[in-house]
């Protein structure tokens, strides 16, 4: 088992990689299941994939589990799904004390959390990622947040989990694609600061997707510590230095605001693609190699993912995607700041980027190969 400590001021936690946690849910939790009731909120995919495991772990040491079962998908992060989780945890008589648990990917992890964060001011919850996404990024660092029409994740909060337990055994469940999703969020710790990470990536990757285990512990433990590392840092992105995991993110929240937030474009998927954009705009101002862009493109390629924008048939021009930027939550007096790169592993946020020159790029790359 890997155990990552997550040093943030007040409230340090664990996070715990290993194949099998949620059979051994209890004992993981170390005793911070203090009451019988045990509330949990999921989706309907990952309740048919481990709510019986869940089940028999919490009931096997004389726990009672209270589900609440959500749709799947990024429309669940929703104003009407927030405020109907909150009127049920408030039903089932949660106390500030008491840890809620999460058990999903992304979606049920920032939205979970955000309920929690709000409850009676704020009560524990505990991440269970059942995606590799979520194992990873989303469920590490306390951002928890819901979309509205403006944009996504432009309303939550910062509460950090009491716990994370990745167990690596829910990967076996998860869809091809979800899996080749959640992989983009592992390259992206290769790209903001680990050039030898990305060459593993390269190198091991294709296993890692095809189930190798101890590759899948080794990326799930290395995205983890780096990510631990930037959050100690700086917790709550006062400073330059957790804006960096935002690679690939600015471009990839545009894609999904003119995708709907649907599933014609998944998270994962929209930052691959937002990786390989922020590499060319980086090489086109002549701050990187042309070729190391384009080794970053060959890599997603290698894997079975999109690298490219006329891959996603928009029906938009580049003014249309650089108009969704304007209601990303990192605006500053006017001013977006960009994560860019000077070379594989050498990520920077630039903050002079000019949002006309963005929209004339994002041409340039919607009509690449045409």
């Amino acid at each position: 088992m890997a155990v990552i400590p997550v040093d943030v001021a007040g409230r340090p936690y664990e996070v715990r990689v290993e194949a099998g946690l949620l059979a051994e849910l209890v004992p993981n939790c170390r005793g911070r299941l203090r009451k019988r009731s045990v509330p949990i909120v999921t989706d309907a995919n990952v309740h048919a994939a481990w709510g019986e495991v869940v089940e028999t772990a919490l009931r096997d040491h004389g726990h009672e589990p209270h589900w609440r079962v959500l749709p799947a998908g990024e429309q669940t992060k929703a104003w009407d799904t927030l405020a109907s989780t909150v009127d049920w945890l408030l039903e089932q008589g949660v106390e500030r004390g008491d840890h809620v648990l999460a058990l999903g990917g992304g979606v049920i992890g920032d939205l979970t959390g955000f309920a929690a964060s709000i409850l009676k001011r704020g009560c524990q919850f505990i991440q269970l990622p059942t995606t590799l996404l979520a194992q990873v990024d989303s469920s590490v660092g306390g951002k928890t947040a819901i979309n509205t029409r403006a944009g996504k994740n432009l309303v939550g909060a910062f509460h950090q989990p009491a716990l994370v337990l990745a167990d690596l055994a829910a990967l076996d469940t998860l869809p091809e694609r979800e899996l080749r999703a959640g992989y983009a969020e592992v390259v992206k710790y290769g790209l903001i600061g680990d050039a030898d990470f990305f060459a593993w990536c390269e190198d091991n990757g294709p296993a890692l997707l095809s189930g190798n285990s101890r590759d899948r512990e080794y990326a799930v433990a290395h995205s983890v510590a780096h990510k631990a590392r930037i959050v100690a840092e700086d917790e709550r992105e006062t400073t330059d230095t957790r804006a960096l995991l935002n690679l690939g993110h600015t471009f990839g929240h545009a894609l999904e605001a003119e995708t709907g937030y649907s599933a014609h474009l998944l998270h994962g998927e929209a930052v691959a693609i937002g990786m390989v954009l922020a590499a060319r705009y980086s090489a086109r101002a002549g701050l990187m190699p042309k070729v190391s862009a384009e080794r970053i493109a060959a890599h997603l390629d290698a894997v079975g993912m999109r690298s490219e924008l006329r891959q996603l048939d928009l029906a938009c021009d580049g003014s249309a995607l650089a108009a969704h930027m304007l209601h990303d939550k990192k605006m500053d007096s006017g001013t977006l700041p960009f994560v860019l790169m000077k070379g594989i592993g050498k990520a920077y946020l630039d903050k002079s980027v000019s949002l006309d020159d963005v929209a004339a790029f994002l041409n340039e790359e919607l009509a690449r190969g045409a």
